[in-house]
């Protein structure tokens, strides 16, 4: 029931700040704007929504090689987990509330819960370091080529998401490898909620999660010796970000502009706007992520084309496989009921 309740507050949250999202990006050049949407080539729309789809099946194809088990984890499988993950982690602040719910879906296929933790550490693991990769490329290209006018601002928003980023790369990395650190850390945080009294049983809290740490440190050996699984998890993260990164292309040849901006240009921008949005503590990085898309893309489009690609770029992203996620999700609760 809590569940049900955060769900609903969170998407009056998102309705709220799409209106006002709305209102804001159209008010600049409301007729340019619709014009450009109206005249759009649904070919390449159609395009920009099957490579987004494609960038969801490259993560999934991570996640099913992640966990190694084909008895109880079909691709089929991983590929609708990550979907139903793109629905609990659109409702959440900082895109938290799908990795909990994969470890529930993971538990569903009898795999145990500290073995689900820690195939969705190793999968964050592969992503955020390839996130870091496409950074600091973007980083640097913009530092060649001077893409964007120099906005005070939009740099230190861009210094901060970059430095969050590589931060948490290299916690997640070191917590993943040093148990002396791991256990430190979590009894600190065991202490801290006893100390506040949410919690109690310190000691019996910290022997069950000791015990955990074990497990979880066996896992994340074995990932070491895993060296094509690491490699290769990169790699597609890569290709599934690029395949994000340039659906603003595909939208704006859409509406028939071939000149105004390239793959470059699209692939540098699209992650600028990413880094921005990866600490914008909204659902969906709302606001953040829409004020960092206009900003970047106009220095190459004009401003009524611009927010007709904004609006059907985040209905791509992030609206459409909400919406698809919240139904396979509803599907898969009712036929776990019968099935019961």
């Amino acid at each position: 029931m809590e569940i049900i309740k955060n769900i609903r507050k969170n998407t009056f949250i998102i309705l709220l700040i799409t209106l006002l999202v709305l209102i804001f990006t159209l008010k600049e050049d409301f007729s340019s704007t619709i014009d450009a949407l109206k005249n759009m080539d649904y070919k390449y729309l159609i395009l920009a929504i099957l490579v987004f789809f494609f960038s969801i099946f490259l993560k999934s194809v991570v996640s099913y090689k992640i966990v190694n088990q084909k008895e109880k984890y079909s691709l089929k499988e991983a590929l609708k987990h990550n979907m139903i993950v793109q629905f609990f982690n659109g409702i959440t602040p900082f895109s938290t509330g799908g990795q909990p719910m994969e470890v529930y879906m993971l538990m569903e296929h009898g795999i145990r819960a500290s073995h689900g933790s820690n195939f969705i550490i190793q999968n964050f693991i592969f992503y955020q370091m390839a996130l870091v990769i496409f950074g600091i490329f973007a980083v640097f290209y913009n530092a060649c080529f001077h893409l964007f006018p120099e906005v005070p601002i939009l740099r230190n928003f861009v210094l901060l998401g970059f430095v969050i980023n590589i931060l948490v790369a290299i916690f997640l990395i070191f917590i993943a490898f040093s148990k002396k650190t791991t256990t430190f850390i979590v009894e600190k945080i065991i202490h801290f909620l006893c100390k506040i009294k949410l919690i109690k049983n310190k000691e019996q809290k910290i022997e069950s999660w000791n015990e955990k740490i074990v497990e979880f440190h066996k896992g994340t050996k074995s990932l070491a010796k895993r060296g094509k699984l690491i490699v290769g998890g990169i790699i597609l993260n890569l290709l599934s970000l690029a395949c994000y990164y340039i659906i603003p292309l595909l939208i704006v040849y859409s509406m028939h502009d071939f000149t105004s901006l390239t793959a470059i240009e699209s692939l540098v921008s699209s992650a600028y706007v990413l880094i921005i949005g990866s600490f914008v503590p909204i659902p969906g990085a709302s606001g953040g992520i829409e004020y960092g898309f206009l900003s970047f893309f106009h220095a190459f489009l004009s401003s009524g084309v611009t927010s007709a690609v904004l609006l059907v770029w985040r209905f791509i992203t992030y609206y459409l496989p909400m919406i698809i996620g919240a139904i396979i999700f509803n599907i898969d609760e009712r036929s776990s009921i019968k099935c019961e």
